[in-house]
């Protein structure tokens, strides 16, 4: 039998071929195989976060992928895509974010909506201030092997 590592459509293979360490604790209570597919989506995203990589974030998006970043509304890829490259050379230039999942509902074989808690670590961060603290709902979808972030939009906790 192969190992999960070499298993095409497991959590671990989408993780690896995207270049992504897989960090088990990430899934917390979702551990069902199906759960940890779709988790490879925020899992893609703290990493391009981590290395400040617009190209692997803008990766994670559908082509028509949509993101709400503050009071941006963000459409398609390439306008992702151009907004973190600017913002990874600027103002978010060593900043992470770090998160973990709340909720996992599958509202098709090939969709999920997912609802996180985290926020954005500014250098030198350990943890989360309270005023980056934020909620995020994503909408992500099955595309072959791999799933992918169709929209991601967050809201801060505290105001």
């Amino acid at each position: 039998m192969p190992s999960t590592a070499s298993t095409p459509g497991t959590a671990t293979a989408i993780l690896a071929a995207a270049g992504v360490k897989e960090d088990v604790s990430y899934y917390g209570s979702f551990l069902d195989e199906r759960e940890k597919l779709v988790l490879t989506v925020p899992i893609r995203i703290q990493d391009a976060w981590l290395h400040n990589d617009a190209d692997a974030f803008a990766r994670v998006f559908t082509d028509n992928g949509s993101l709400l970043m503050q009071d941006h509304q963000l459409r398609g890829r390439d306008e992702i895509h151009a907004y973190m490259a600017a913002g990874f050379a600027g103002g978010l230039r060593g900043a992470s974010v770090k998160g973990w999942p709340l909720s996992v509902t599958f509202l098709r074989d090939d969709v999920a909506a997912l609802v996180t808690e985290g926020g954005i670590r500014l250098p030198g961060e350990t943890e989360t201030a309270r005023e980056r603290q934020i909620r995020a709902v994503w909408v992500v979808v099955r595309q072959g092997e791999d799933w992918r972030l169709v929209s991601h939009q967050s809201s801060p906790i505290y105001g």
